[in-house]
């Protein structure tokens, strides 16, 4: 990237258009991308190429990670690696993470 983006706000990426249970790029820079989900899918996703970070922006919900579950809310940071299963379960309805996806696909 050749200019830093302006930074963007809890509220000014709620505003942000999206399909439900989706996140949308905010930024990319090669092989880093940082995205919003709002409400993400409550359930299993499908397994991803490339390892992610999740910071949760707001709300609460169950963090499944494989077999492992964990409460999660407000300032978590949580890593799953490429390719392992894992979503959220129980989210409340105002629960939304930033999303970085980062390096190359596995």
């Amino acid at each position: 990237m050749d200019h830093t983006p302006p930074p963007v706000s809890l509220a000014a990426a709620l505003t942000l258009p999206r399909t439900p249970g989706r996140s949308i790029e905010v930024f990319r820079d090669g092989d880093l991308k940082f995205r919003f989900a709002a409400r993400p899918t409550d359930g299993p996703q499908v397994p991803h190429l490339r390892d992610e970070i999740y910071f949760v922006a707001a709300g609460t919900a169950r963090y499944r990670v494989e077999d492992r579950v964990t409460e999660v809310g407000p300032g978590d940071l949580l890593f799953c690696a490429a390719h392992v299963p894992h979503g959220f379960e129980g989210n409340s309805a105002d629960f939304a993470v930033w999303v970085v996806f980062y390096g190359p696909e596995k």
